[in-house]
């Protein structure tokens, strides 16, 4: 059950390329970092915001660049050829959200699986 620092960075490092395309508006490189297939799952303001990640997409368009975001990766636990990382976040255009994400491993390459989400609070954080 071990895994490479190589690994860890790796899987941090698909991480922040999701960070960073939330803080540029650069969507192209979230689109990178998810694999073809993923999915997402959360609740949103009481609604469900689930199905295919196309759906994040979208709204990061129509939200646009979150250039005050904060994050943090807070764990990242990994078992060869998949993983799982929590992150938090602030500021997100103005909302507060944790992720969880599932990743697998493509060769060298981590990729997305999936998101799952918990936003905090209705509307966006005051």
């Amino acid at each position: 059950m071990s895994h490479s620092l190589k690994d860890y960075e790796d899987v941090c490092s698909s991480v922040n390329a999701y960070i960073e395309a939330a803080r540029t508006g650069d969507f192209s490189k979230m689109d990178q970092v998810f694999h073809q297939d993923a999915y997402i799952f959360g609740w949103f303001d009481g609604e469900p915001f689930n199905g295919p990640i196309k759906m994040l997409f979208d709204w990061d368009i129509k939200n646009g660049p979150a250039p005050d975001i904060r994050t943090r990766i807070v764990s990242v636990e990994i078992a060869e050829t998949v993983a799982a990382a929590r992150l938090e976040i602030e500021n997100w255009t103005g909302y507060t959200f944790t992720d969880f994400f599932t990743l697998m491993k493509f060769g060298d390459e981590w990729k997305i699986m999936n998101k799952v989400f918990h936003k905090y609070g209705f509307g966006r954080a005051s």
